[in-house]
């Protein structure tokens, strides 16, 4: 005789296939997943927008901080093409008042005006350069200084303290606090058969006694 088939309080099966509440459950726990996969899908699609949102900026500012590189190459080197800009048109009046002068020379007459012609130039062309900063060394009658003196040569004599400048063979000049170039000077040295007491003033050395 076949076994019975029992049933539960509910009226669930027991033995045999899953009853009804079982069934529900699994499609209770296949919504729920098919849920959370949705979510998880959506949490994806605004992590890849926000993603792509910072790629774009960053893009952005990248262009922008290869614009900016290129504008300040293209500044920097206009600056130093156009530098001397200021210089040169302040010179510009001395070139005028010089091509006056060798014009009037050039029309007779004694030399004189033609000295004190170019003088007057060269005044206003070192009042010029002096606006920009350029500065006149020191040298005749100046101790030797060799951060600003180049000594050419020595020169015996009595007439000046030894290591005293008494020629300029060209002027020195500084930009502001820069050296530019140094005076190129003659020195005087103390004459043979000179020496010095211990005060520094000089003394005559003994003959020799060769």
């Amino acid at each position: 005789m076949a076994d019975k088939i029992k049933t539960g309080d509910s009226g669930d099966i027991v033995n045999g296939e899953p009853g009804k509440a079982e069934a529900e459950k699994a499609e209770t726990r296949g919504g729920e997943t098919a849920t959370e996969l949705a979510q998880v899908r959506e949490q994806l699609e605004l992590k890849e927008k926000e993603a792509q949102a910072h790629y774009d900026r960053y893009l952005r500012q990248l262009a922008e901080v290869e614009n900016f590189k290129k504008r300040m190459a293209r500044e920097k080197e206009d600056t130093v093409r156009f530098a001397n800009e200021s210089l040169l048109r302040d010179v510009l009046p001395v070139i005028d008042n010089l091509e006056r002068a060798i014009a009037h020379a050039q029309g007779g007459g004694n030399g004189k005006p033609l000295v004190e012609g170019v003088e007057m130039v060269l005044k206003g062309l070192l009042d010029v350069l002096a606006k920009h900063g350029l500065v006149t060394i020191s040298a005749m009658g100046q101790p030797f200084d060799p951060t600003v003196h180049e000594a050419m040569a020595q020169v015996e004599t009595a007439s000046h303290a030894p290591n005293t400048v008494i020629e300029e063979h060209h002027k020195g000049y500084r930009l502001y606090d820069r050296l530019l170039r140094p005076a190129l000077v003659s020195v005087a040295k103390a004459p043979e058969g000179k020496g010095k007491k211990n005060d520094g003033t000089e003394v005559e050395k003994p003959p020799s006694s060769d």
